[in-house]
Order: C-alpha cells, then sequence, then structure tokens
C-alpha cells in the first residue's frame, strides 16, 4: 500500500491534536511520564483512535506555511480540550490545598513531578488518592473516547472553534466553586479545633497549646479527610464522568 505525503500530513496533525491533549493527563503524559513513552502513546492512539481517510496516492500536499498553520490550530484544539482536564485536576489541588492550610503539614512541601507543581504533604495525599480513583471509576478511558469523538466534532484541518468562550468561563467557575466546597468538610473540623484550643489556652494557660496542637490538628484533619471520603465518592464519580462531555463542550460552544 502507498501512503501520499498527503496522508502522512493527516496523520501527524492527528498526532499533534492527540499529544497536545496528552500532556494534561497526568497518567499518560504528565511530566513524569518519559518522553519516548509519550509519543510512542501518541503515535499508537493516533493509529486507534483516527478514523482513516484514504487519499489517492498522488493526492496534493499542503504546502509549507499552509500546513504550519494547520499545525498550530491542532494545538489550539488539543490545548482547549485539555484544559478540562487541567480545570477537573486543578479543582482537586485547590481543595487540597484549601484543607492543607491549617492541617499543620503546610510547614513541609514537597515536590510533585506529576503535576510540576509543590505542595504539603497533605495535599500530595489528597491528589493521589484522587488520582487512583479517577483511574478506578475509569477516567482515562473517558478521556481516551473523548479524544477519539473531538476528530467528529472537528475534522483534522477544520476551522478554530469561536464561540466556546462561555462555556469555558461557566466551567472554570463552576470547578473552582466545587474545589472549595470539597474542602469544607476539613476546614470546619479544623476551625473548630482551634476555636477549642484557643479556648483551652485561656481556661488552662500553663498549658503549651501550641506544641499541644499541632499533632491534634494532624489527627484531626486526617480524621476528617477519611470522613469525608463517604461523601465526595459519589460527587467525584459524577465529575469524572462528566469529563469527556464538558471536553467537547469546549470546542462545541
Amino acid at each position: 500500500m502507498t501512503i501520499s505525503v498527503a496522508q502522512a500530513q493527516l496523520y501527524f496533525l492527528a498526532f499533534t491534536r492527540i499529544m497536545a491533549i496528552l500532556i494534561h493527563l497526568p497518567m499518560l503524559g504528565g511530566q513524569s511520564i518519559p518522553n519516548q513513552v509519550r509519543i510512542g502513546l501518541g503515535l499508537v492512539l493516533a493509529l486507534i483512535l483516527v478514523p482513516w481517510q484514504p487519499l489517492a496516492p498522488d493526492a496534493e500536499a499542503l504546502g509549507f506555511i499552509v500546513y504550519s498553520i494547520a499545525v498550530a490550530k491542532e494545538i489550539i484544539i488539543g490545548t482547549l480540550v485539555g484544559f478540562a482536564i487541567d480545570l477537573v485536576f486543578g479543582m482537586i489541588q485547590i481543595a487540597g490545598a484549601t484543607m492543607g492550610l491549617g492541617s499543620g503539614f503546610e510547614s513541609g512541601r514537597i515536590f510533585n513531578p506529576a503535576l510540576g507543581d509543590a505542595g504539603s504533604a497533605f495535599d500530595q495525599l489528597f491528589l493521589i488518592l484522587l488520582m487512583l480513583f479517577f483511574i478506578v471509576f475509569d477516567g482515562h478511558h473517558i478521556v481516551l473516547i473523548a479524544i477519539q469523538k473531538t476528530f467528529q466534532v472537528l475534522p483534522l484541518n477544520g476551522p478554530l472553534p469561536f464561540n466556546g468562550l462561555d462555556v469555558v468561563i461557566s466551567t472554570t467557575g463552576q470547578l473552582i466553586a466545587a474545589g472549595v466546597h470539597l474542602a469544607l468538610p476539613v476546614m470546619t473540623a479544623l476551625i473548630m479545633t482551634d476555636l477549642t484550643l484557643g479556648l483551652l489556652a485561656r481556661v488552662a494557660p500553663q498549658v503549651q497549646v501550641y506544641f499541644l496542637g499541632l499533632p491534634v490538628k494532624v489527627t484531626v484533619a486526617l480524621l476528617s479527610l477519611t470522613l469525608m471520603f463517604s461523601v465526595m465518592l459519589p460527587f467525584l464519580r459524577d465529575v469524572f464522568r462528566a469529563l469527556g462531555d464538558n471536553m467537547l463542550r469546549f470546542i462545541q460552544g
């Protein structure tokens, strides 16, 4: 079978869009994944997910300038679709950082290579647990299916979507608010702990409240996080299952 230059150009456009999306998913294309693995995965997914568009061997190839513009458009589309993934994991980071503020872990920060950001041990524990739940709820399969559907919504070398800005803004606001709401149970428990320690300091000044408060707040934070998972998991399942629809809405408008 002869593959024309035009056919190879279409394949590379598909590969460009897929890679622009995958780099936003920590488990498949995050900074902790070697470049060789990311590129190999992108090449394989481009063969599997993109509908084959057979062209004649003598089909005319795109010129350098036109093809460069087409590649730039695929990068923009992939970045816009991947932004929906960034919002979900950004919501998780917001919740973890907000809960970690008063937990006693904030004094020591750890670098997370998966997201390229630093946070407290509490943040990292929360983020790792929710990344595991993302896989358990088949979030990675949802993302792959959504990537395949983007080629149906916006064919290769098609026009850029300019009518989805309102959807992007509203979804961003909703997920930021959801991140804060996720943190409220732990924050409330920590505030109540601070109030209790403050009253104890007034009632019994001889008690070293500062040194007593550190292990108490750590224990309260971990216990409240454990208890809130039973309420949080159904909400997270709905968020992860809606991720694919949000990825497509960002380019549908």
